[in-house]
């Protein structure tokens, strides 16, 4: 059967997107414990639904603690704490308040300036982890926004989210950048936040992301860079901040020209700023180690492999 946001893309290649729909519901459904340990949970709040939901502040509100009863407050919490840990955030459902290791309403706000009517507008979130960014997107009045996310992990944590606030305009799906081919021309805004230098070659992630916008449709790009004029990129040996899926990280001048070179023009830098341990941090909620433990506690413009230590930049720019 076809997804219902699938409509709002008629130049999508539909037959290899729903093929591919159709294996990734295959391999999420097997009776297996990697996957039985977030859809479980999922389904005893599945009856659930919220009176309530406010997307405008920095905290993410779905349902207010009034709507359920002691019993159905701690099933709530419960299923809530089955998903630790939660990476995005803040949240609050039905008045338990979900301290995220990011404070993603920081984000958001360095974002909210330069963006662009998402009114009507059909929207891509590459990465969307738990939906955090598409719930705020929501109060914008999107047609429609689509969330690529492969990990298990975040893919159910928003169908919990969403499953409890009933936003029929945001979807996610067990997706990546690299799927973005198969939407030509297809997309009026994309979100691309965190995830370039993840890729081992960001020049066709990039490209991916141009060929899936519409003519004139805006890219939103947020990224770690390090310091420095000169348009290069580091390419650590092993890790970066402990990280060893981390590819290219280049400067602002470096990514910018990136851009260029793929096709995408009125490129703007519009915010960076330096990493701390108060925007990413341990908290009830995630209990890993996080920002702290990624950087020289001695020298914190440095790495724990002594690189310089990241910063992150933000980008507009358009397809012509």
């Amino acid at each position: 059967m076809e997804p219902d946001w699938l409509k709002h893309f008629p130049q999508a290649d539909k037959s290899a997107l729903q093929a591919l729909l159709a294996e990734k519901a295959a391999w999420v459904g097997q009776e297996k414990k990697g996957f039985l340990r977030y859809r479980k949970p999922l389904e005893t709040v599945a009856h659930i639904r919220a009176q309530h939901c406010d997307f405008s502040s920095e905290m993410v509100s779905i349902g207010q603690a009034g709507e359920l009863d002691a019993a159905g407050q701690k099933l709530i919490r419960q299923t809530l704490e089955a998903f630790i840990p939660w990476r995005k955030g803040p949240f609050s459902v039905f008045g338990v308040e979900v301290d995220a290791e990011w404070r993603s309403e920081r984000k958001w706000a360095r974002l909210l300036p330069e963006l662009p009517d998402l009114a009507g507008k059909t929207v891509a979130d590459i990465g969307c982890n738990n939906g955090y960014y598409m719930f705020r997107m929501a109060a914008h009045r999107p047609a429609c926004v689509l969330g690529l996310e492969p990990f298990v992990q975040h893919h159910y944590a928003f169908r919990l989210l969403n499953g409890l606030a009933g936003q029929p305009n945001l979807h996610s799906e067990l997706l990546g950048i690299e799927h973005l081919p198969l939407f030509p021309s297809c997309f009026d805004v994309i979100f691309c936040m965190g995830i370039l230098y993840h890729r081992s070659s960001p020049i066709e992630a990039l490209k991916s992301v141009w060929t899936a916008l519409k003519p004139g449709g805006t890219l939103l790009l947020e990224s770690q860079i390090i310091p420095g004029a000169e348009p290069v990129a580091l390419f650590p040996e092993k890790s970066y901040a402990k990280a060893p899926g981390v590819w290219f990280v280049p400067t602002a001048s470096c990514l910018v020209a990136w851009l260029k070179r793929v096709g995408f023009q009125q490129v703007r830098l519009f915010c960076r700023h330096t990493m701390d341990s108060r925007e990413q941090r341990r908290t009830a909620w995630m209990r890993y180690e996080s920002y702290a433990d990624f950087v020289d506690r001695h020298d914190l413009s440095r790495t724990v492999e002594g690189l310089p230590a990241p910063w992150r930049a933000f980008f507009t720019a358009q397809r012509p």
